[in-house]
């Protein structure tokens, strides 16, 4: 029996296997790198445990210093999560020989089928060996993880290098495990999966099906269950394919059957052997806790016969710190403030906390369930609109549009929707009236001596820059003898915390809070920008600046000071959250100036290069 759990991981999903714990009497140990040092799963834990290193980007990926953590704090069972160690077949096993109970599969059912291209021989089908124009599009891709790391679209021979050499870094960076292979990229599919769960009794669960179509660099963003419009004998094999898969392994504990479903027809793509980041959409449709089974599983207990019925339809968005109209750009800061009301809501993150660059920049995921999909995709939306996400550039403006989107509502989704939509998207819609409320609330409490004048001269004049947009807005108003006042609008109520404003006969309430110069009203996030701008501020034309935080892990081969470049030619990479990312020259010209260099660590907006026509 289980007394004591470890959870080999961070964030949201130690925190979710920590709250599981909870309710079953299961004292919890937490592992953390520095950088995670006062982080909330850290603070849940009944004890934690530092793990040494000076990355820690790469920390949580030391199998022998989590099982010595383990150990040290009488721990008797270790849970990997997601990600990290989670699909490493030496790590399940040095947890077994160390006397600790693993909490996954066997680690030979992990080594079939952790290696994509293992896995692919194992359902009879193989990769390709040798890629010709004929073959194009091609996806490269790891062998090893997943969530889109280590994978990358190639649709010129020509890039071809290039992009497996950086598949290659990125997958090694991430997984420890630097291969990777190349397979036909097929577009216009669907991505639908199949959680199953087994037990070492040989019962197999097909818990019913996923879709996760909805993908930002081979990541998913928005997850559903169960897969809308599936027939009847689609559906009947996936749960065919996906028991199939299992039952060739041996199969034990909570494991998800990948496919890419065109026309009708479902190809293999991998099977996780792990809890998958999208577990809670099937958890709320069967009412079950897969981390619940999952240590059941690994108690040696058995399954029942077959699963609980299934009932109404979930949906998941993942809420990431990152800006979808900048090429997705991962984002850094101060998380002030999240709370999305009506939903379950899991994250790895308080307020207060510091987004940083060493890990995946996912701040949370929202769960909606109802018994029907339009009312859970429509609850889902209302509740992300509502939300309260004050810190840096999200992509929750992205989520609620897609919610909401034809394609998406009447499930003609595929994985090529952001290739498609992402401009519209991501199009700019501020509320006009954001800038007015933040001036109100400001100026609210201020001496009325300061601003109002007896005879009336100037109006007052504040400026405001939308986030992240960058659209700028002069707003003037006036102190009157009745209180503010501005063209156009009527104030029914201003103070420092709520403005209410009425134009053309409709009233409208909002909700302002500032940090700083940072200012939140309702759903939008402005800047106050200074009355008398820094004349002197700016970049020489053709400047370069790092768009965020990372390390240059490579300048392309010829970019040197003096090197000819054309517009959109890769010059260096970034890594930044384990991902890297591509930045190309803005424009064609001569780089006269190169500050970037292999390994050197940048700030947001520092100057990597100079492209001068």
């Amino acid at each position: 029996m289980i007394s004591s759990l470890l959870v080999a991981n961070r964030g949201e999903i130690a925190r979710r296997i920590f709250r599981t714990c909870r309710d079953l009497g299961i004292s919890t140990v937490a592992v953390h790198s520095d950088a995670d040092a006062d982080a909330p799963h850290v603070k849940e834990a009944d004890a934690a445990v530092r793990l040494p290193g000076d990355a820690p980007a790469d920390t949580y990926l030391r199998g022998d210093l989590i099982v010595k953590a383990a150990l040290d704090a009488g721990a008797d069972a270790v849970h990997p999560g997601y990600g990290f160690l989670s699909e490493n077949p030496e790590f399940a096993a040095a947890v077994a020989d160390a006397g600790l109970t693993w909490i996954g599969p066997p680690p030979a059912a992990i080594e079939a089928m952790a290696s994509k291209t293992r896995a692919k021989e194992l359902m009879g089908i193989a990769p390709l060996t040798e890629v010709t124009e004929d073959d194009l599009p091609v996806l490269v891709k790891a062998a090893a993880g997943g969530g889109g790391r280590g994978m990358r679209v190639v649709r010129e021979l020509a890039e071809l290098d290039g992009e497996f050499a950086a598949a290659r870094a990125e997958a090694l960076s991430a997984f420890g495990d630097g291969e990777v292979f190349v397979e036909p990229y097929v577009e216009g599919g669907r991505h639908v999966e199949v959680q199953i769960l087994a037990d070492a009794h040989g019962t197999v669960w097909p818990l019913g099906t996923r879709d996760c179509s909805l993908q930002r660099r081979h990541q998913k963003v928005i997850e559903e269950a169960p897969a809308p419009g599936l027939t009847p004998e689609l559906a009947t094999t996936l749960y065919e394919m996906a028991i199939r898969a299992a039952r060739a392994t041996d199969y034990r504990g909570a494991g998800t059957v990948e496919f890419l479903v065109v026309d009708g027809t479902a190809h293999f793509l991998e099977m996780n052997t792990r809890l998958q980041v999208e577990h809670p959409v099937t958890e709320e449709i069967f009412g079950i806790d897969l981390v619940a089974l999952q240590l059941s599983v690994a108690e040696g207990e058995a399954l029942p016969d077959a699963p609980p019925e299934p009932r109404g339809h979930a949906v998941e968005a993942r809420l990431y710190a990152e800006d979808p109209a900048a090429g997705w750009a991962p984002q850094t800061g101060t998380l002030h403030g999240l709370s999305v009301p009506g939903v379950r809501l899991d994250s790895g993150y308080a307020d207060g906390d510091t987004i940083g660059i060493h890990y995946d920049p996912m701040l949370a995921k929202a769960v909606a369930w109802a018994p029907t999909r339009t009312a859970a995709v429509r609850k889902l939306a209302g509740a992300l609109e509502r939300a309260r996400v004050h810190g840096p550039v999200t992509n929750r403006d992205l989520l609620v549009r897609s919610l909401r989107h034809p394609e998406f509502t009447e499930a003609r989704m595929d994985t090529g929707f952001y290739d498609r939509h992402l401009p519209v998207l991501t199009a700019a819609a501020p509320d006009p009236y954001a800038p007015l409320a933040a001036a109100f609330a400001d100026a609210h409490g201020r001496s009325r001596f300061g601003g109002w004048r007896n005879v009336y001269s100037q109006p007052q004049v504040k400026w405001y820059r939308t986030e992240p947009d960058g659209t700028e807005h002069e707003v003037r108003y006036r102190h009157t003898r009745d209180g503010l006042a501005a063209e156009g609008v009527v104030v029914v109520h201003a103070d420092a915390a709520r403005v209410v404003l009425e134009a053309a006969g409709v009233r409208r309430t909002y909700e302002v809070t500032a940090y700083g110069d940072r200012v939140y009203v309702g759903g939008t996030a402005l800047t106050a920008l200074p009355r008398f701008p820094d004349p002197t501020a700016g970049q020489e034309p053709g400047s370069l600046l790092a768009p965020m935080p990372g390390t240059v892990v490579r300048v392309a081969d010829g970019i040197t000071e003096g090197a000819r470049v054309e517009a959109g030619q890769p010059l260096l990479w970034l890594e930044a959250m384990k991902m890297e990312h591509k930045i190309t020259a803005p424009a064609t010209g001569t780089v006269t100036a190169l500050h970037a260099e292999a390994g050197r660590q940048v700030e947001v907006g520092a100057l990597l290069a100079v492209v001068s026509d």
